[in-house]
C-alpha cells in the first residue's frame, strides 16, 4: 500500500508540531557529534569528566561547550534527542519493509543514477556518504542541521528557517541539474 505524498506531509507537519509543543524542537545533527563522542569516550574515559558538583564537562572544546551539555549527553546518550534518531531510522527501516520497498539486487541503483553513472552501487554509496558528510559537516558549521534550521524553524515561523530553506534549495536544484542531465 502506497500512501499519497499529501498525507506524509501532513502527518510530518503533526509530529514536528507536537515535538515542538510537547518536547523540543526536533533536531538530528548533534546526535552524530554525540555519538563520535560516545566512541571516543570509550576508547578515551578522560574526555569526559564530572565535578564534584555533578557538572559535566570536557577536554575537547566543543563538547565542553554550551555550560558542557554535549559532554553531558555522551556520558549519558540515554536522552529523548540520541533515542529520537535511532528511532527514526528504525522507523524508516519497518517502513521500507512493510511496504515492501526495501531495495534489491537492481533496484539498488536507481535508474536516473544509472543513466548517468552506471550500475555501480559501491560507488553510489560513496557519493552518499561524501554528500551526506558535506551536509552534516555545514550543518555543524552552522550550527544546526536541515531538520532544526528547515523544518522546525520553519513550524516555529521563525525567518531563519526560512532564508535556511531558501538557501538549501538554491543549492540543491542547480547540483541535481548537473548531477543528473540524463533521465533515468
Amino acid at each position: 500500500m502506497v500512501l499519497n505524498w499529501k498525507y506524509g506531509g501532513l502527518a510530518l507537519g503533526l509530529v514536528f508540531f507536537l515535538a515542538v509543543l510537547l518536547v523540543k524542537p526536533i533536531g538530528v545533527s548533534t546526535q552524530f557529534v554525540i555519538l563520535d563522542g560516545i566512541l571516543w569516550d570509550m576508547q578515551n574515559p578522560d574526555i569526559v569528566t564530572q565535578a564534584d558538583d555533578g557538572a559535566y564537562t570536557s577536554t575537547n572544546a566543543y563538547l565542553a561547550k554550551s555550560d558542557g551539555k554535549y559532554a553531558k549527553a555522551v556520558a549519558n546518550p540515554v536522552n529523548y534527542s540520541f533515542i529520537f534518531v535511532g528511532a527514526m531510522m528504525l522507523g524508516a527501516l519497518i517502513s521500507s519493509i512493510l511496504r515492501n520497498s526495501v531495495p534489491k539486487g537492481e533496484r539498488m541503483v536507481p535508474a536516473i543514477w544509472r543513466a548517468n553513472y552506471g550500475g555501480n552501487v559501491l560507488k553510489r554509496w560513496l557519493v552518499a556518504f561524501a554528500g551526506g558528510f558535506i551536509v552534516l559537516y555545514g550543518a555543524r558549521l552552522a550550527g544546526g542541521c536541515t531538520s532544526g534550521h528547515m523544518m522546525s524553524g520553519m513550524s516555529q515561523t521563525a525567518i531563519s528557517g526560512y532564508i535556511f530553506a531558501l538557501g538549501a534549495f538554491l543549492a540543491a536544484f542547480p547540483t541535481a541539474l548537473y548531477m543528473f542531465k540524463e533521465e533515468g
